[in-house]
């Protein structure tokens, strides 16, 4: 689609527009994934609905309620959707804008930014810097470039001996195995283990293995598992050690993402 009247769902219709951020709504099925791909501009994804799980060769990263995904230009990732996907993506000329993160990153969406982004998403397709869409866009790159970002990486190992013990629990999050017991599987030892976490992955074993616990959790509440059942089912030792939990990487407690 080339006539910019209309809204286009093909995201390289975005990559040569004349504006500094060009916003595409797009609805995707629970369950939809999108291969490996990359794009020219930066992205911001933000889900209006439902929650979505993006993975490179470097790690994995979820966008659960009042969050977005920053996705520098030339990054290759893919991403499922869980729940029934509406998705708001920017596509943002860093050239032309101040509205840059220099890695991939999940923010926080602030109630302002959550507005604006709705609000471009009834503008033109293509619009005047200093009409409506202009200013609105204006005020989107000042939100980005202040969103509070949160831990919401999960590295992935490159190392073998890593990969298989890593497989295992993102295969089973739940699995209460010490590294002791992982040793066998990984062909290491527990201390060659524990090196490696820290210094291929930047954090320790039991904090990579709650990263995980930590995605599949939000995702659990997305879907409106109660919030005791979640702790209960991803290894918490009660439901108000999971809600202190979520409220030190989100910012907020888990009844904000909860729909039960």
């Amino acid at each position: 689609m080339t006539v910019h009247d209309e809204r286009s769902t093909d995201p390289q219709d975005y990559q040569g527009l004349p504006q500094a951020i060009g916003l595409m709504s797009k609805s995707f099925a629970d369950g939809f994934v999108i291969p490996l791909h990359e794009h020219e501009r930066d992205q911001l994804l933000y889900a209006a609905g439902g929650i979505m799980r993006l993975r490179t060769e470097a790690g994995a990263w979820i966008g659960p309620r009042d969050s977005a995904v920053y996705i520098p230009a030339g990054t290759h990732h893919a991403v499922s959707m869980h729940g029934n996907v509406e998705m708001r993506t920017l596509y943002i000329d860093t050239a032309a804008t101040d509205a840059r993160r220099r890695d991939l990153s999940v923010v926080a969406v602030s109630p302002l930014l959550r507005e604006l982004v709705l609000a471009l998403s009834e503008e033109p397709m293509v619009y005047d810097p200093d009409s409506r869409g202009g200013l609105i866009a204006q005020l989107i790159e000042l939100e980005i470039g202040r969103a509070r970002e949160l831990s919401l990486k999960v590295p992935l190992p490159k190392d073998a001996r890593l990969q298989r013990l890593c497989a295992g629990l993102l295969a089973d999050p739940s699995d209460r195995r010490t590294l002791e017991a992982w040793s066998g599987v990984a062909g290491a030892s527990a201390r060659t283990l524990a090196r490696l976490f820290e210094r291929d992955l930047g954090m320790s074993f039991n904090r990579w293995r709650q990263r995980i616990r930590f995605h599949n959790a939000l995702e659990a509440l997305s879907r409106g598992v109660p919030i005791a059942r979640v702790a209960q089912q991803h290894g918490y030792r009660s439901a108000s050690a999971f809600s202190a939990a979520f409220g030190k990487v989100m910012g907020v407690p888990p009844s904000r993402i909860s729909v039960e």
